[in-house]
């Protein structure tokens, strides 16, 4: 790509940013004197057209989460065997923690948490979840994850398939792993790769995704969208870079180094919904937590963290450790940059559902994927 004075063209290049002004390339990762709001008024109403919150119901919202995602850390230490999981409770604003044993309680709401007694510990449902993990699902079994709020490994069912020999025994089968409920989702979940088409995308063969996060020496996407070895073009056709690590399925992730003429930044697009997001850090948003998805085809859109660890099974296999959203997604967003505030959370797998009907989209999460292979994230 020719180097250009506006950072528009080198960020929609990386599908990370967008134009920051008129900014020099040399310019394009200086960091500003102070440190911007975690929230613009963009933002806000993205979250108010994906979530239906005022301006500062949002504003709250993002403080709460911020401060339970600090708690969720303590928390989890705190209580050690009897930890149960957590999720973050709209309602009151506060993290719940699972908890097996009384005793444990009082350490824990001092941490600024709320309670509630289960029987199984969070061990014990992530063991009965990699039972599951090693049995072959039929296509009518859209994946499984542990609810901490349940309490239990949720087996989500293709409603039109729900009655079929195959997902019935799959069901009880996963019945004698562990504690284990059933749930409906519409359709089946499938992969967000799309053919070629125009906007600012990165390209592969015949297939358009979506960036990521900028990592130091290119960036991280899904590992759908291509294979170890293939080659890249940026939006403007030329030659970008090319796939250094993929997995897919069993992972959906991938890395990308980039060629000379090509530089990283430490941003998320905001498509004019909400100011570029700069990007400062990957610490994990808790389930119930508010998040927000950019990518190349649907842009930007907001919705929360349903579920983590589910097992995603698509028609090419099931893929593992998956966090799951009510953020909807299209064909071409796949690899796109899950963010919640400014942490970077993971990269657009797929989903079921639309833009215009609503549905729900799975991403994988960003540290399992730096560490994976040995990245450092670009950060503001």
């Amino acid at each position: 790509m020719k180097r250009s004075t506006s950072l528009r063209a080198a960020a929609a290049a990386l599908l990370l940013t967008v134009g920051l002004g008129g900014a020099h390339a040399g310019t394009a990762q200086a960091t500003p004197a102070a440190a911007p709001p975690m929230a613009s008024a963009g933002l806000f109403e993205a979250m108010g057209q994906d979530l239906g919150l005022t301006a500062a119901q949002a504003k709250e919202r993002l403080r709460a989460e911020k401060a339970a995602a600090a708690v969720e850390q303590k928390a989890r230490k705190t209580a050690g065997g009897a930890y149960g999981g957590s999720w973050f409770e709209p309602a009151t604003g506060r993290l719940v923690v699972a908890l097996t044993d009384r005793s444990e309680e009082a350490d824990v709401r001092a941490l600024g948490a709320d309670t509630r007694i289960v029987r199984h510990s969070a061990v014990a449902l992530d063991r009965a979840k990699a039972r599951l993990d090693r049995l072959s699902a039929p296509a009518g079994v859209a994946g499984w994850h542990v609810d901490p709020e349940a309490n239990s490994v949720v087996v989500t069912v293709v409603r039109a398939e729900r009655d079929a020999t195959a997902v019935r025994s799959f069901v009880e089968e996963a019945r004698g792993n562990g504690p284990v409920t059933v749930a409906e989702a519409a359709t089946a979940p499938r992969t967000y790769a799309a053919g070629t088409v125009g906007g600012d995308p990165y390209y592969t063969g015949n297939v358009r995704c979506s960036i990521g996060f900028s990592v130091h020496g290119g960036f991280v996407t899904a590992g759908h969208c291509g294979r170890a070895g293939a080659a890249v073009r940026g939006w403007d056709g030329s030659a970008m870079g090319t796939f250094q690590g993929s997995s897919f399925p069993g992972d959906d992730y991938a890395y990308v180094s980039i060629h000379s003429g090509w530089w990283t930044v430490p941003v998320v697009l905001g498509w004019g919904a909400t100011p570029d997001r700069l990007v400062r850090g990957s610490g994990e948003a808790p389930v119930g937590a508010s998040i927000c998805r950019s990518g190349s085809t649907t842009r930007w859109h907001c919705g929360t963290v349903l579920a983590k660890n589910e097992t995603v099974n698509y028609s090419q296999g099931a893929v593992h450790q998956m966090t799951k959203t009510s953020v909807c997604a299209e064909g071409g967003d796949s690899g796109g940059a899950f963010i919640s505030g400014d942490q970077a959370q993971g990269v657009t797998s797929g989903g079921w559902g639309n833009c215009s009907s609503g549905g729900e989209t799975w991403f994988q999460p960003i540290n399992e994927i730096l560490g994976r292979y040995g990245l450092t994230l670009h950060t503001a």
